[in-house]
């Protein structure tokens, strides 16, 4: 999701990387769930996202969408995003108690809070939303921690190629042909299941693949 604010604003005017120590660590929240209330459908994610969501809770992509997430326009392209609920607008999948029911296959998003990604030259690095996580005094922990996911620089390439592949389709994008981009992303990356046994970011790889070789003809 492209944000217009500056850096100065919302930052510690630091950039992270994978093998950095941030002031991001919150005591496992110790009962705060803030950061699960009102976030509206800025939880945007991901095709590693759902990936998870539907391994860890045995649930197609059908399934969730009607329940747990919802469709939404972001920047020109339809995306699924974490659903909020009732008057307290707060995440579906926190329990009675507050506590994250998927915490162990939780979104990206999620996983980052209250990191950010600043996206340049072609990469990204890390940086910490200084307004964001209520806790204070929080400790300092490895970036590669926090984000909490199996081969990290696998990863941290995915999120790269996904990040600019939606950049260039987003410039791509018009009033006429929006709705088939968006259908063939929903339908390419998200709603084709991935194979399980088979490596997801490889499997990834090909699909983007074959969505160049189609725009190419």
């Amino acid at each position: 999701m492209i944000r217009t604010v500056s850096m100065d604003e919302i930052s510690d005017g630091k950039l992270y990387g994978l093998n950095d120590m941030v002031k991001a660590g919150c005591e496992d929240c110790k009962g705060c769930s803030a950061c699960c209330h009102g976030m509206g459908t800025s939880i945007v994610l991901d095709p590693y996202d759902l990936y998870r969501l539907m391994l860890g809770t045995s649930m197609t992509a059908q399934q969730l969408l009607g329940t747990h997430l919802e469709l939404n326009v972001v920047d020109g392209i339809i995306q699924p995003n974490l659903k909020m609920a009732g008057d307290e607008e707060c995440c579906t999948f926190l329990d009675g108690a507050g506590r994250c029911s998927i915490h162990a296959y939780r979104p990206g998003i999620c996983r980052l809070f209250p990191l950010g990604r600043y996206y340049e030259d072609g990469s990204f690095r890390y940086f910490l939303q200084v307004h964001e996580c209520r806790k204070e005094n929080r400790t300092k922990v490895k970036v590669r921690k926090w984000i909490d996911t199996p081969d990290a620089a696998r990863y941290e390439t995915f999120i790269r190629d996904w990040h600019y592949f939606l950049k260039d389709l987003q410039a791509k994008t018009t009033p006429q042909n929006a709705k088939e981009i968006s259908m063939d992303v929903l339908t390419r990356f998200y709603f084709t299941p991935y194979q399980p046994d088979q490596d997801f970011y490889e499997q990834f790889q090909a699909r983007l693949r074959e969505t160049a070789q189609a725009r190419n003809k």
